[in-house]
């Protein structure tokens, strides 16, 4: 009986929270994950500074007056950030393959579906902690080097909260949205690049105002600048829409990953 249970233990792998222990202590233990975290944090915090700084609200003209939003500019850092922790989500899957570590996590944890989502969810606690906790310090940090008469933003006014905490939680789901294109492409420098060209090269190819309107409703990065925006922008979905048309991205792009594994070899 106890060899049949041992041998039942061996064929099935690891459970997901024995899986979930070891892709923990593999991502803690690359270097590149927090020097990513720590430059996504540095860059977030610093340009929100920079910005804010340097706002010139009295030379403003009127229209730009009215449509002033200190909320939204302490998070200009997204625009580098999302790539920072989109590549974390890349290196996260593709250093295994180049490195052929990948074949001892199949080994231990036959279950290639199971191994992705617990790096997954390692992943995204630890993006959606580090964003967080980022969005928070660029937003108190900005508002602090706001000089009068610009009018500052406080937690408690209409739609400040809701843009904070989604500042923090797109660089994560960006993370997941790397971790997926890793999943499919399996090497670090072609998924790199596939994450640019959906974050960068396909905003511009709007190139008239009626397909800018629209590809801030679905397409991220676009969709990360009407999402912060606390003040209503032109032809923009509601941001609870908005936000959760961003999340089906990221579990499609791991579901795809998911079945990239299951269906090639290692």
């Amino acid at each position: 009986m106890t060899t049949a249970v041992i041998s039942h233990r061996a064929g099935s792998g690891y459970g997901f929270r024995t899986v979930a222990q070891m892709e923990w202590r593999k991502l803690r233990s690359i270097r590149s994950t927090w020097y990513l975290v720590a430059v996504f944090a540095a860059s977030m915090i610093g340009l929100a500074v920079l910005v804010l700084s340097h706002e010139g609200y009295p030379r403003m003209s009127a229209a730009d007056r009215a449509s002033f939003d200190p909320t939204h500019d302490c998070f200009i850092g997204l625009v580098l950030g999302q790539l920072l922790l989109g590549t974390l989500g890349v290196l996260a899957i593709t250093t295994e393959f180049s490195s052929g570590m990948i074949r001892a996590t199949f080994a231990a944890a036959p279950s290639r579906p199971l191994v992705l989502t617990a790096k997954a969810a390692v992943l995204g606690a630890v993006t959606l902690t580090a964003g967080e906790i980022t969005a928070f310090a660029a937003f108190f940090a900005g508002q602090a080097v706001l000089q009068a008469p610009a009018p500052h933003a406080q937690l408690g006014q209409p739609g400040v909260l809701r843009a904070v905490l989604i500042a923090g939680a797109y660089p994560a789901l960006t993370a997941l949205i790397g971790l997926g294109i890793g999943a499919l492409i399996r090497h670090t420098a072609g998924a790199i690049c596939a994450l640019v060209g959906v974050l960068f090269v396909l905003p511009l190819l709007a190139v008239t105002p009626s397909v800018q309107d629209a590809s801030q409703n679905f397409l991220p990065h676009p969709m990360a600048n009407a999402l912060t925006s606390v003040k209503p922008l032109a032809g923009a979905l509601p941001p609870a829409l908005v936000f959760g048309v961003l999340c089906l991205y990221a579990l499609a792009t791991l579901a795809a990953g998911a079945w990239a594994l299951a269906g090639r070899d290692a």
